[in-house]
Protein backbone atom coordinates (compact mmCIF):
# COMPACT_ATOMS: atom_id res chain seq x y z
CA UNK A 1 0.00 0.00 0.00
CA UNK A 2 1.45 3.26 -1.10
CA UNK A 3 1.01 6.03 1.67
CA UNK A 4 2.11 9.60 0.23
CA UNK A 5 4.79 11.28 2.41
CA UNK A 6 2.14 14.26 3.22
CA UNK A 7 -0.19 11.84 4.99
CA UNK A 8 2.52 10.79 6.73
CA UNK A 9 3.57 13.78 8.49
CA UNK A 10 -0.22 14.61 8.93
CA UNK A 11 -0.32 11.36 10.61
CA UNK A 12 2.86 12.57 12.93
CA UNK A 13 0.71 16.10 14.18
CA UNK A 14 -1.65 13.86 15.55
CA UNK A 15 0.44 11.60 17.54
CA UNK A 16 1.21 13.66 20.24
CA UNK A 17 1.38 11.61 23.83
CA UNK A 18 -0.07 13.78 26.71
CA UNK A 19 2.08 15.89 28.80
CA UNK A 20 2.47 14.39 32.13
CA UNK A 21 -0.60 15.92 34.20
CA UNK A 22 0.14 18.18 36.78
CA UNK A 23 0.11 15.94 39.89
CA UNK A 24 -1.70 16.74 43.44
CA UNK A 25 1.11 16.46 46.25
CA UNK A 26 0.66 14.99 49.59
CA UNK A 27 0.97 16.50 52.52
CA UNK A 28 4.49 15.65 53.20
CA UNK A 29 4.20 15.93 57.16
CA UNK A 30 1.35 15.08 59.39
CA UNK A 31 -0.17 18.26 61.35
CA UNK A 32 -2.42 18.37 64.01
CA UNK A 33 -5.96 18.55 63.07
CA UNK A 34 -6.48 21.77 65.07
CA UNK A 35 -4.74 24.23 67.27
CA UNK A 36 -3.84 24.17 70.86
CA UNK A 37 -6.27 27.33 71.39
CA UNK A 38 -9.12 29.24 68.97
CA UNK A 39 -11.05 31.83 69.73
CA UNK A 40 -14.43 33.18 69.20
CA UNK A 41 -14.25 36.44 66.85
CA UNK A 42 -14.76 34.85 63.01
CA UNK A 43 -11.32 34.72 60.28
CA UNK A 44 -11.12 38.50 58.37
CA UNK A 45 -8.81 38.40 55.59
CA UNK A 46 -8.45 42.47 56.11
CA UNK A 47 -7.22 41.35 59.64
CA UNK A 48 -6.26 45.07 60.57
CA UNK A 49 -9.74 45.76 60.60
CA UNK A 50 -10.38 44.39 63.82
CA UNK A 51 -8.85 46.80 65.87
CA UNK A 52 -11.02 49.30 64.72
CA UNK A 53 -7.80 51.84 64.33
CA UNK A 54 -9.25 54.37 61.30
CA UNK A 55 -5.36 55.73 61.23
CA UNK A 56 -4.19 51.83 61.37
CA UNK A 57 -6.60 51.01 58.07
CA UNK A 58 -5.47 53.81 56.45
CA UNK A 59 -1.61 53.56 56.59
CA UNK A 60 -2.34 49.64 55.57
CA UNK A 61 -4.16 51.20 52.48
CA UNK A 62 -1.18 53.61 51.55
CA UNK A 63 1.22 50.71 51.92
CA UNK A 64 -0.85 48.57 49.64
CA UNK A 65 -0.86 50.58 47.15
CA UNK A 66 2.55 52.90 46.95
CA UNK A 67 5.38 50.47 48.74
CA UNK A 68 7.78 50.38 46.48
CA UNK A 69 9.12 46.68 47.66
CA UNK A 70 5.57 45.79 47.00
CA UNK A 71 5.64 47.46 43.68
CA UNK A 72 8.63 45.53 42.64
CA UNK A 73 7.33 41.67 43.84
CA UNK A 74 4.39 43.10 41.70
CA UNK A 75 7.34 43.78 38.58
CA UNK A 76 8.57 40.08 39.38
CA UNK A 77 5.01 38.97 38.60
CA UNK A 78 4.85 40.48 35.58
CA UNK A 79 8.02 38.78 34.69
CA UNK A 80 6.85 35.39 35.30
CA UNK A 81 3.80 35.74 32.94
CA UNK A 82 5.52 37.18 30.23
CA UNK A 83 8.34 34.13 30.65
CA UNK A 84 4.99 31.66 30.58
CA UNK A 85 3.78 32.90 27.15
CA UNK A 86 7.32 32.69 25.73
CA UNK A 87 7.16 29.27 27.04
CA UNK A 88 3.75 28.71 25.76
CA UNK A 89 4.67 29.78 22.59
CA UNK A 90 6.84 26.90 21.32
CA UNK A 91 3.28 24.50 21.04
CA UNK A 92 2.29 27.03 18.40
CA UNK A 93 4.15 26.75 14.77
CA UNK A 94 6.76 29.35 13.61
CA UNK A 95 6.04 30.86 10.34
CA UNK A 96 8.36 33.86 8.75
CA UNK A 97 8.26 35.41 5.67
CA UNK A 98 10.64 37.18 3.27
CA UNK A 99 10.77 39.19 0.58
CA UNK A 100 13.67 40.67 -2.11
CA UNK A 101 13.36 42.04 -5.19
CA UNK A 102 15.48 44.99 -7.47
CA UNK A 103 15.69 45.67 -10.75
CA UNK A 104 18.81 46.14 -12.88
CA UNK A 105 18.37 47.95 -16.03
CA UNK A 106 21.10 47.81 -18.90
CA UNK A 107 20.75 49.05 -22.73
CA UNK A 108 20.03 44.93 -23.80
CA UNK A 109 18.21 43.38 -20.97
CA UNK A 110 16.34 43.89 -18.02
CA UNK A 111 17.75 41.99 -15.01
CA UNK A 112 14.70 42.31 -12.13
CA UNK A 113 14.43 39.55 -9.92
CA UNK A 114 11.74 39.20 -7.03
CA UNK A 115 11.89 36.63 -4.50
CA UNK A 116 8.98 35.75 -2.12
CA UNK A 117 9.23 32.80 0.50
CA UNK A 118 7.02 31.67 3.61
CA UNK A 119 8.82 29.29 6.46
CA UNK A 120 6.75 27.34 8.91
CA UNK A 121 8.59 25.07 11.57
CA UNK A 122 7.02 23.05 14.06
CA UNK A 123 8.27 20.49 16.60
CA UNK A 124 5.95 18.09 17.27
CA UNK A 125 5.19 17.39 20.86
CA UNK A 126 5.38 13.61 20.97
CA UNK A 127 6.40 12.87 24.69
CA UNK A 128 4.92 16.17 25.83
CA UNK A 129 8.11 17.67 26.94
CA UNK A 130 6.97 21.33 25.68
CA UNK A 131 3.81 20.69 27.73
CA UNK A 132 5.28 20.14 30.82
CA UNK A 133 7.90 23.43 30.47
CA UNK A 134 4.84 25.20 29.50
CA UNK A 135 3.01 24.02 32.77
CA UNK A 136 6.18 24.55 35.10
CA UNK A 137 6.32 27.89 33.72
CA UNK A 138 2.31 28.12 34.65
CA UNK A 139 2.80 27.22 37.81
CA UNK A 140 6.13 29.20 38.29
CA UNK A 141 3.55 32.59 37.83
CA UNK A 142 1.17 30.89 40.23
CA UNK A 143 4.65 30.67 42.81
CA UNK A 144 5.25 34.48 42.17
CA UNK A 145 1.72 35.43 42.76
CA UNK A 146 1.50 33.56 46.36
CA UNK A 147 5.23 35.46 46.82
CA UNK A 148 3.26 38.81 46.01
CA UNK A 149 0.28 37.82 48.29
CA UNK A 150 2.67 36.61 51.04
CA UNK A 151 4.63 40.11 50.82
CA UNK A 152 1.28 42.09 51.13
CA UNK A 153 0.87 39.93 54.11
CA UNK A 154 3.99 40.69 55.56
CA UNK A 155 3.99 44.52 54.54
CA UNK A 156 0.54 44.85 56.36
CA UNK A 157 1.72 43.25 59.65
CA UNK A 158 5.22 45.57 59.62
CA UNK A 159 2.63 48.75 59.35
CA UNK A 160 0.45 47.76 62.29
CA UNK A 161 4.05 46.56 64.29
CA UNK A 162 5.69 49.63 63.48
CA UNK A 163 2.58 52.04 63.95
CA UNK A 164 1.54 50.39 67.68
CA UNK A 165 5.08 50.57 68.18
CA UNK A 166 5.00 54.20 67.43
CA UNK A 167 1.78 54.54 70.15
CA UNK A 168 3.73 53.20 72.50
CA UNK A 169 6.56 55.53 72.46
CA UNK A 170 4.12 58.51 72.30
CA UNK A 171 2.35 57.05 75.63
CA UNK A 172 5.91 56.23 77.45
CA UNK A 173 7.03 59.67 76.57
CA UNK A 174 3.73 61.41 78.57
CA UNK A 175 4.72 58.76 80.82
CA UNK A 176 8.32 60.08 81.10
CA UNK A 177 7.18 63.93 80.96
CA UNK A 178 4.86 63.04 84.30
CA UNK A 179 7.74 60.75 86.57
CA UNK A 180 10.14 63.85 85.42
CA UNK A 181 7.70 66.55 86.97
CA UNK A 182 7.65 63.97 89.78
CA UNK A 183 11.63 63.79 90.17
CA UNK A 184 11.79 67.54 89.83
CA UNK A 185 9.07 67.95 92.84
CA UNK A 186 11.30 65.30 94.78
CA UNK A 187 14.55 67.00 94.16
CA UNK A 188 12.95 70.60 96.08
CA UNK A 189 11.15 68.12 99.00
CA UNK A 190 14.97 66.57 99.59
CA UNK A 191 16.85 69.57 99.19
CA UNK A 192 14.78 71.72 100.90
CA UNK A 193 15.08 68.90 103.78
CA UNK A 194 18.15 68.94 103.27
CA UNK A 195 18.26 72.95 103.98
CA UNK A 196 16.89 71.96 107.22
CA UNK A 197 18.81 69.40 108.68
CA UNK A 198 16.33 66.67 107.89
CA UNK A 199 18.25 64.80 104.93
CA UNK A 200 21.65 64.03 103.85
CA UNK A 201 23.47 65.44 100.52
CA UNK A 202 23.64 62.00 99.34
CA UNK A 203 20.06 61.94 99.40
CA UNK A 204 20.12 65.23 97.40
CA UNK A 205 22.22 64.05 94.69
CA UNK A 206 20.57 60.17 94.54
CA UNK A 207 17.33 62.48 93.83
CA UNK A 208 18.84 64.35 91.15
CA UNK A 209 20.33 61.39 89.76
CA UNK A 210 16.88 59.66 89.21
CA UNK A 211 15.51 62.81 87.64
CA UNK A 212 18.51 62.83 85.33
CA UNK A 213 17.99 59.12 84.31
CA UNK A 214 14.41 60.09 83.53
CA UNK A 215 15.69 62.49 80.96
CA UNK A 216 18.03 60.38 79.15
CA UNK A 217 15.12 57.84 79.34
CA UNK A 218 12.95 60.90 77.36
CA UNK A 219 15.60 61.70 74.93
CA UNK A 220 15.77 57.95 73.81
CA UNK A 221 12.18 57.66 73.16
CA UNK A 222 11.72 60.70 71.68
CA UNK A 223 14.88 59.56 69.36
CA UNK A 224 12.96 56.42 68.70
CA UNK A 225 10.00 57.80 67.96
CA UNK A 226 11.08 59.69 64.95
CA UNK A 227 12.92 56.89 63.71
CA UNK A 228 9.26 55.10 63.56
CA UNK A 229 7.53 57.68 61.96
CA UNK A 230 10.56 57.28 59.44
CA UNK A 231 9.82 53.62 59.03
CA UNK A 232 6.43 54.35 58.61
CA UNK A 233 6.98 56.80 56.07
CA UNK A 234 8.99 54.15 53.90
CA UNK A 235 6.64 51.43 54.36
CA UNK A 236 3.58 53.56 53.04
CA UNK A 237 5.87 54.63 49.76
CA UNK A 238 6.56 58.02 51.21
CA UNK A 239 9.47 59.66 51.90
CA UNK A 240 10.86 60.48 56.00
CA UNK A 241 10.11 63.53 57.61
CA UNK A 242 7.16 64.05 54.08
CA UNK A 243 4.29 61.75 56.25
CA UNK A 244 2.22 63.73 59.18
CA UNK A 245 0.77 61.09 61.59
CA UNK A 246 -1.89 62.29 64.22
CA UNK A 247 -0.89 62.38 67.59
CA UNK A 248 -2.33 59.41 68.78
CA UNK A 249 -0.87 57.94 72.05
CA UNK A 250 -3.26 55.54 73.52
CA UNK A 251 -3.03 51.89 73.11
CA UNK A 252 -6.12 50.48 71.74
CA UNK A 253 -7.55 47.34 73.71
CA UNK A 254 -7.11 43.82 72.34
CA UNK A 255 -9.77 42.68 69.82
CA UNK A 256 -11.49 39.30 70.49
CA UNK A 257 -9.45 35.80 70.05
CA UNK A 258 -10.07 34.86 66.35
CA UNK A 259 -11.05 31.27 65.08
CA UNK A 260 -7.55 29.44 64.50
CA UNK A 261 -9.80 26.63 62.99
CA UNK A 262 -8.19 23.65 61.37
CA UNK A 263 -4.74 22.84 60.20
CA UNK A 264 -5.74 22.03 56.83
CA UNK A 265 -7.76 25.20 56.05
CA UNK A 266 -4.36 26.76 56.95
CA UNK A 267 -2.50 24.94 54.25
CA UNK A 268 -5.25 25.83 51.91
CA UNK A 269 -5.16 29.30 53.03
CA UNK A 270 -1.60 30.47 53.25
CA UNK A 271 -0.01 31.69 50.67
CA UNK A 272 3.49 30.90 51.62
CA UNK A 273 2.57 27.50 51.86
CA UNK A 274 0.38 27.64 48.34
CA UNK A 275 3.96 28.83 46.69
CA UNK A 276 5.84 26.05 48.28
CA UNK A 277 3.33 23.71 46.81
CA UNK A 278 3.27 24.71 43.40
CA UNK A 279 7.39 24.98 43.07
CA UNK A 280 6.89 21.21 44.08
CA UNK A 281 4.52 20.59 41.07
CA UNK A 282 6.59 22.70 39.15
CA UNK A 283 10.03 20.68 39.93
CA UNK A 284 8.05 17.92 39.07
CA UNK A 285 6.85 18.69 36.10
CA UNK A 286 10.37 20.08 34.83
CA UNK A 287 11.52 16.45 36.00
CA UNK A 288 9.15 15.26 33.17
CA UNK A 289 10.35 17.44 30.51
CA UNK A 290 13.58 16.64 31.13
CA UNK A 291 12.95 12.67 30.83
CA UNK A 292 10.90 13.28 27.88
CA UNK A 293 14.23 15.53 26.36
CA UNK A 294 16.05 11.96 26.57
CA UNK A 295 13.77 10.71 23.93
CA UNK A 296 14.09 11.13 19.73
CA UNK A 297 12.36 14.76 18.43
CA UNK A 298 10.19 15.36 15.60
CA UNK A 299 10.25 18.68 13.29
CA UNK A 300 8.20 19.82 10.65
CA UNK A 301 8.52 22.39 8.39
CA UNK A 302 7.05 23.79 4.91
CA UNK A 303 8.67 26.45 2.37
CA UNK A 304 6.70 28.08 -0.13
CA UNK A 305 9.04 30.14 -2.79
CA UNK A 306 8.67 31.89 -5.71
CA UNK A 307 10.58 33.91 -7.96
CA UNK A 308 9.20 36.25 -11.25
CA UNK A 309 11.31 38.89 -12.75
CA UNK A 310 8.30 41.40 -12.35
CA UNK A 311 5.59 41.51 -9.07
CA UNK A 312 2.36 40.70 -11.84
CA UNK A 313 3.99 37.17 -12.54
CA UNK A 314 5.16 36.74 -8.81
CA UNK A 315 2.64 33.93 -7.98
CA UNK A 316 2.39 31.99 -11.59
CA UNK A 317 5.29 30.17 -10.56
CA UNK A 318 6.01 28.79 -6.89
CA UNK A 319 7.74 25.83 -5.64
CA UNK A 320 6.34 24.15 -2.21
CA UNK A 321 8.27 21.90 0.32
CA UNK A 322 7.16 19.48 3.30
CA UNK A 323 9.61 17.68 4.89
CA UNK A 324 10.00 16.35 8.93
CA UNK A 325 13.16 15.72 10.81
CA UNK A 326 13.82 13.16 13.48
CA UNK A 327 16.58 13.78 15.90
CA UNK A 328 17.36 10.83 17.65
CA UNK A 329 20.34 11.51 20.49
CA UNK A 330 23.07 8.73 20.81
CA UNK A 331 25.79 10.10 23.02
CA UNK A 332 26.10 13.10 24.44
CA UNK A 333 28.07 12.26 27.21
CA UNK A 334 25.28 11.43 29.70
CA UNK A 335 24.20 15.23 30.05
CA UNK A 336 20.67 14.35 29.58
CA UNK A 337 21.24 11.73 32.15
CA UNK A 338 22.63 13.91 35.02
CA UNK A 339 19.95 16.18 33.71
CA UNK A 340 16.80 14.34 34.49
CA UNK A 341 19.00 13.63 38.15
CA UNK A 342 19.18 17.30 38.67
CA UNK A 343 15.74 17.50 38.01
CA UNK A 344 15.06 14.71 40.47
CA UNK A 345 17.19 16.27 42.97
CA UNK A 346 15.15 19.69 42.58
CA UNK A 347 12.11 17.89 43.34
CA UNK A 348 12.99 16.51 46.01
CA UNK A 349 14.32 19.55 47.62
CA UNK A 350 11.06 21.92 46.87
CA UNK A 351 9.20 19.02 48.61
CA UNK A 352 11.46 19.10 52.05
CA UNK A 353 10.77 23.01 52.19
CA UNK A 354 7.18 22.46 51.56
CA UNK A 355 7.57 20.38 54.72
CA UNK A 356 9.83 22.74 56.32
CA UNK A 357 7.05 25.51 55.27
CA UNK A 358 4.12 23.58 57.00
CA UNK A 359 6.34 23.53 60.10
CA UNK A 360 7.29 26.65 60.16
CA UNK A 361 3.03 27.57 59.70
CA UNK A 362 2.12 25.60 62.68
CA UNK A 363 4.69 26.59 65.05
CA UNK A 364 4.17 30.29 64.24
CA UNK A 365 0.47 30.05 64.86
CA UNK A 366 1.17 28.11 68.72
CA UNK A 367 3.67 30.44 69.17
CA UNK A 368 1.86 33.02 68.45
CA UNK A 369 -1.12 31.41 70.55
CA UNK A 370 1.14 30.70 73.63
CA UNK A 371 3.01 34.35 73.76
CA UNK A 372 -0.12 36.07 73.54
CA UNK A 373 -1.67 33.78 76.71
CA UNK A 374 1.33 33.89 79.09
CA UNK A 375 1.49 37.88 78.19
CA UNK A 376 -1.85 38.49 79.42
CA UNK A 377 -1.15 36.79 82.76
CA UNK A 378 2.26 39.17 82.46
CA UNK A 379 -0.39 42.30 82.13
CA UNK A 380 -2.06 41.06 85.27
CA UNK A 381 0.95 40.56 87.62
CA UNK A 382 2.47 43.91 86.31
CA UNK A 383 -0.95 45.62 87.50
CA UNK A 384 -0.69 43.62 90.72
CA UNK A 385 3.09 44.20 91.34
CA UNK A 386 2.08 48.00 90.68
CA UNK A 387 -0.65 48.51 93.18
CA UNK A 388 1.14 46.83 95.56
CA UNK A 389 4.45 49.21 94.63
CA UNK A 390 2.02 52.61 95.54
CA UNK A 391 1.05 50.98 98.64
CA UNK A 392 4.78 50.47 99.70
CA UNK A 393 5.58 54.12 98.36
CA UNK A 394 3.13 55.72 100.65
CA UNK A 395 3.98 53.76 103.62
CA UNK A 396 7.66 53.94 103.15
CA UNK A 397 7.45 57.75 102.36
CA UNK A 398 5.82 58.66 105.46
CA UNK A 399 8.02 56.47 107.70
CA UNK A 400 10.69 58.72 106.06
CA UNK A 401 9.08 61.89 106.62
CA UNK A 402 9.44 61.34 109.90
CA UNK A 403 12.77 59.90 110.28
CA UNK A 404 11.85 56.18 110.48
CA UNK A 405 12.99 54.98 107.19
CA UNK A 406 16.60 55.80 105.56
CA UNK A 407 15.88 57.95 101.74
CA UNK A 408 17.49 55.17 99.87
CA UNK A 409 14.16 53.00 100.22
CA UNK A 410 12.47 55.69 99.23
CA UNK A 411 14.47 56.20 96.29
CA UNK A 412 14.58 52.48 95.51
CA UNK A 413 10.45 52.11 96.18
CA UNK A 414 10.05 55.11 93.65
CA UNK A 415 12.30 53.96 90.89
CA UNK A 416 11.22 50.49 91.11
CA UNK A 417 7.30 52.35 91.07
CA UNK A 418 7.82 54.02 87.47
CA UNK A 419 9.74 51.07 86.13
CA UNK A 420 6.28 49.27 86.53
CA UNK A 421 4.42 51.83 84.80
CA UNK A 422 6.79 51.97 81.81
CA UNK A 423 6.50 48.43 82.18
CA UNK A 424 2.75 48.23 81.95
CA UNK A 425 2.83 49.68 78.37
CA UNK A 426 5.20 47.97 77.21
CA UNK A 427 3.56 44.50 78.14
CA UNK A 428 0.88 45.98 76.75
CA UNK A 429 1.65 46.43 73.10
CA UNK A 430 3.69 43.64 73.37
CA UNK A 431 0.80 42.11 73.74
CA UNK A 432 -1.02 43.76 70.29
CA UNK A 433 2.69 42.68 68.51
CA UNK A 434 1.28 39.28 69.72
CA UNK A 435 -1.97 38.96 68.14
CA UNK A 436 -0.37 41.05 65.15
CA UNK A 437 1.39 37.56 64.74
CA UNK A 438 -1.37 35.25 65.42
CA UNK A 439 -3.12 37.16 62.52
CA UNK A 440 -0.43 37.35 60.35
CA UNK A 441 0.04 33.41 60.61
CA UNK A 442 -3.36 32.83 59.92
CA UNK A 443 -3.77 35.19 57.40
CA UNK A 444 -4.95 34.15 53.92
CA UNK A 445 -4.42 36.61 50.48
CA UNK A 446 -6.92 39.26 49.03
CA UNK A 447 -7.28 40.74 45.98
CA UNK A 448 -4.45 43.59 45.24
CA UNK A 449 -6.55 45.62 42.93
CA UNK A 450 -4.81 48.50 44.14
CA UNK A 451 -1.33 47.30 42.80
CA UNK A 452 -2.98 47.28 39.28
CA UNK A 453 -4.50 50.79 39.86
CA UNK A 454 -1.03 52.50 40.76
CA UNK A 455 0.87 50.86 37.89
CA UNK A 456 -2.07 52.36 35.47
CA UNK A 457 -1.15 55.91 36.98
CA UNK A 458 2.44 55.26 36.69
CA UNK A 459 2.39 54.44 32.97
CA UNK A 460 0.03 56.85 32.54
Amino acid sequence: MDIKPHLIIIMALLIQSCAMPINEIATPIATPETFSQSGESAHKKHWWLAFNDPQLNQLVDSALSNNFSLLSAYNRLEQAQAVAQKTSADLIPSISAAFTGGQNYSSNQDNSQFILGLNASYEVDLWGRIRANRNASDLDVRVVQENLNTAAISLSAEVAIAWYRLIEQRSQLVLLQQQIKTNEDNVDIVTSRFAGGQATAADVFQQRQTLQARIGDQTTVIATIKTLEYQLAILTGNTPTMLVLPEQNQLPDLPVQPQTGLSSDLIQRRPDLRSAYFRVQAADQRTAAAIADRFPKLSLSANINTAAPNLQSLFNNWIATLAGNLIMPIVDGGRRVAEVERNRAAAAEALNNYATALQQAIQEVEDALIQEQQQEQLIISLAKQHQLSEQATLQIRLRYMYGAMDFLRVLTTQVNQQSLERSQILAKRQLLEYRIQLYRALAGSWELNTLAINKENTDA
